[in-house]
């Protein structure tokens, strides 16, 4: 929940692009750049040898669903940020992974766009 809203509700009210327009609108007006970021724990070492077994044909379940978890969350703070600014959508969105802290020990998802107002 976040402003009183679900994730949901905010993604059904939000255009998400990464494309610079919105296919049959106009951009009425720039509002600004929005940003969301996410940081995971990621100890490689540890968690490949304490979930071995969820390793399947190269990938790990484990380590995807935190991504997804982190992508989510990047969105939903980008996606508030938009609202706060009044804004009914996000164009020119771009993600970013990036390893971070001592040693690679976290992941970073950052998500950035514009947001703008419609006609």
């Amino acid at each position: 929940m976040l402003n009183g809203l679900s994730r949901t509700s905010l993604r059904e009210t939000m255009i998400l692009s990464t494309t610079p327009n919105i296919e049959g609108r106009t951009i009425d007006d720039y509002r600004g750049i929005v940003t969301g970021e996410a940081i995971i724990g990621a100890n490689i070492f540890r968690d490949f040898f304490a979930g071995i077994r969820d390793i399947v044909g190269g990938r790990s379940g484990a380590y995807e669903k935190e991504l997804q978890t982190a992508r989510e969350i990047a969105f939903e703070e980008m996606t508030a940020a938009a609202e706060r600014l009044g804004a009914q959508a996000v164009v020119g969105i771009d993600l970013d992974y990036e390893v971070v802290g001592q040693g690679g020990s976290m992941l970073m998802v950052a998500a950035s766009g514009t947001a703008v107002t419609l006609r």
